[in-house]
């Protein structure tokens, strides 16, 4: 007779697809977050008011463009799990360095800590897929 309130460790290994996959969706989150925070800025939230970002204006163009960068990683964990094995390792690294230095890029004059904090979990996000990218097995 089996004891069902034994708890047993899981010992299965988890599939590099599924850890990219998974570091795509954590990647995502923390976009989310940080960008929601941002509005419990009075710069950030008058700006919105006056539908600017930053320096750009939120018209279709800037929001077609921002949707777009969101869409492609939100993209890569599924392609992370059903593309090709050489495909996959370049598609994830190439997006991934694409992605570091964007969020690298936005960090300049950057002043508030949680901004910066949230990029650099970002950066590190995408350094770790690039990390199992590139030990992804290709044959």
């Amino acid at each position: 007779m089996t004891d069902n309130t034994t708890i047993t460790s899981d010992t299965t290994a988890v599939s590099v697809r599924v850890k990219i996959a998974g570091l795509w969706t954590s990647l995502l989150f923390v976009f989310a977050y940080v960008d929601i925070f941002a509005f419990f800025r009075a710069d950030v939230l008058n700006d919105a008011l006056a539908g600017k970002v930053h320096i750009f204006e939120a018209g279709q163009t800037f929001l077609f463009l921002t949707t777009l960068y969101v869409t492609i990683p939100s993209l890569m964990i599924f392609l992370s799990l059903v593309l090709a094995p050489k495909i996959n390792r370049w598609a994830n690294i190439v997006v991934a360095v694409l992605y570091a230095i964007t969020i690298a890029g936005s960090c300049v004059g950057e002043t508030w800590i949680y901004f910066l904090f949230g990029s650099a979990v970002e950066v590190v996000l995408l350094g770790i897929i690039v990390w199992y990218a590139w030990k992804y097995p290709t044959d």
